[in-house]
């Protein structure tokens, strides 16, 4: 657990700054400040997914589950008692995180067409953006960790449904596929750390709402099969 947390803030602050330390300007066309010093974040939240995922079906794999649902046979506090702890270190950890980020990644992008500052319109905003969308995710794959019980399916399930497949379905040239593409999760994930959103992202309210209703939707059916299975 501490291991993948660490390694999600180091790797994501590292990458911040070789990024920024390489960066020159007329480089980011298309970029912004906040955006090109969390390019780490591509990998911390995967690992983050990693240890969502481990936190449900890590216990299934072990066989612990049966230790968890015999002291509390009701079984539904055991799966919320995991989201909330796990939500709320990965929240804090990751508020950890890009808030370490951005400063570390200024001083190298300072004299540069990049150079921001937290002051600046939307940057501390999308940078809680950042931090609350990854947490998200992290909580979704929680949530498929407890539906599927299973930590290799679960992480192929995130890495296929969630990450790979927007990027698919977006190349098919239909006006309402762009629409349903930008509510879902890893596309709101990005809405929410962008200063400036493109024309089909989502705003933050809306992208917001749209990750949260995707992580409810998880759980609940996460939820009902821990009930009514086995």
């Amino acid at each position: 657990t501490w291991s993948i947390l660490a390694a999600t803030l180091l790797v994501t602050a590292g990458l911040g700054a070789v990024v920024a330390g390489t960066y020159q300007s007329g480089d980011g066309d298309g970029v912004e400040p906040v955006e090109l010093t969390l390019l780490g974040t591509q990998f911390g939240q995967i690992l983050l997914a990693v240890l969502g995922v481990l936190v449900t079906a890590g216990e299934y794999a072990s066989g612990m589950i049966r230790a968890s649902l015999t002291a509390v046979p009701r079984r539904l506090p055991v799966l919320w008692a995991k989201a909330v702890v796990f939500g709320g270190v990965a929240l804090a950890v990751m508020f950890a995180t890009v808030f370490l980020t951005f400063p570390l990644a200024q001083v190298f992008l300072s004299g540069t067409d990049m150079a921001a500052g937290l002051g600046d319109p939307g940057v501390a905003r999308a940078l809680c953006g950042a931090a609350v969308g990854i947490a998200l995710l992290g909580l979704l794959c929680l949530g498929l960790g407890a539906l599927l019980r299973s930590v290799p399916a679960a992480i192929g399930a995130y890495i296929g449904a969630v990450l790979v497949l927007p990027e698919v379905v977006g190349l098919l040239p239909y006006d309402v596929v762009d629409d349903i593409v930008a509510c879902l999760p890893s596309k709101a994930a990005q809405a929410l750390m962008m200063v400036d959103r493109g024309p089909d992202m989502l705003a933050p309210g809306p992208a917001l709402f749209a990750l949260c209703c995707s992580v409810a939707a998880t759980l609940a059916v996460a939820a009902l099969f821990l009930r009514r299975r086995d």
